[in-house]
Protein backbone atom coordinates (compact mmCIF):
# COMPACT_ATOMS: atom_id res chain seq x y z
CA UNK A 1 0.00 0.00 0.00
CA UNK A 2 1.21 3.24 -1.40
CA UNK A 3 0.63 6.23 1.28
CA UNK A 4 -1.10 9.11 -0.79
CA UNK A 5 -2.29 12.84 0.34
CA UNK A 6 -5.88 12.86 1.18
CA UNK A 7 -6.09 9.12 2.29
CA UNK A 8 -8.55 8.61 5.32
CA UNK A 9 -7.62 6.10 7.60
CA UNK A 10 -9.58 4.64 10.60
CA UNK A 11 -8.39 3.78 13.74
CA UNK A 12 -10.83 3.01 16.47
CA UNK A 13 -12.45 5.92 17.03
CA UNK A 14 -10.90 8.52 14.99
CA UNK A 15 -10.15 9.05 11.53
CA UNK A 16 -6.78 10.01 10.10
CA UNK A 17 -5.99 11.97 6.98
CA UNK A 18 -3.19 12.74 5.27
CA UNK A 19 -2.99 16.24 4.79
CA UNK A 20 0.99 16.74 3.45
CA UNK A 21 3.41 13.83 2.48
CA UNK A 22 6.89 14.26 1.84
CA UNK A 23 10.19 11.97 1.47
CA UNK A 24 10.65 11.51 4.96
CA UNK A 25 7.65 13.17 6.78
CA UNK A 26 3.74 13.41 7.26
CA UNK A 27 1.10 16.01 8.32
CA UNK A 28 -1.82 14.36 9.10
CA UNK A 29 -5.14 15.42 11.11
CA UNK A 30 -7.06 13.18 13.45
CA UNK A 31 -10.93 13.84 13.31
CA UNK A 32 -13.90 12.19 15.00
CA UNK A 33 -15.62 11.74 11.38
CA UNK A 34 -14.41 11.65 7.74
CA UNK A 35 -16.39 14.60 6.57
CA UNK A 36 -15.22 17.04 9.72
CA UNK A 37 -12.95 20.09 8.20
CA UNK A 38 -12.02 20.73 12.36
CA UNK A 39 -9.47 18.13 14.11
CA UNK A 40 -6.05 18.28 15.30
CA UNK A 41 -2.59 18.67 12.77
CA UNK A 42 0.17 16.27 13.58
CA UNK A 43 3.79 16.59 11.80
CA UNK A 44 5.66 12.89 12.57
CA UNK A 45 8.50 11.18 10.72
CA UNK A 46 7.12 8.38 7.83
CA UNK A 47 8.32 5.61 10.07
CA UNK A 48 6.29 6.58 13.13
CA UNK A 49 2.91 7.40 10.79
CA UNK A 50 3.34 3.85 9.50
CA UNK A 51 3.53 2.36 12.81
CA UNK A 52 0.54 4.23 13.48
CA UNK A 53 -1.45 2.83 10.78
CA UNK A 54 -0.66 -0.45 12.08
CA UNK A 55 -4.20 -1.21 13.14
CA UNK A 56 -5.95 1.46 10.84
CA UNK A 57 -8.18 0.49 7.97
CA UNK A 58 -7.76 2.54 4.95
CA UNK A 59 -10.96 4.42 3.83
CA UNK A 60 -11.97 3.66 0.32
CA UNK A 61 -13.40 6.58 -1.63
CA UNK A 62 -16.81 6.60 -3.06
CA UNK A 63 -16.77 5.30 -6.77
CA UNK A 64 -16.67 8.27 -8.93
CA UNK A 65 -19.84 7.98 -11.92
CA UNK A 66 -18.30 7.04 -14.96
CA UNK A 67 -18.97 8.99 -17.92
CA UNK A 68 -20.35 7.27 -20.76
CA UNK A 69 -20.60 8.96 -23.98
Amino acid sequence: MRLQQNQIWKQGERYLRIVSLERLSVDYKTMRSPTDKEGEHHHVTKKEFCRLLKDAVLMTPPAAPSKEA
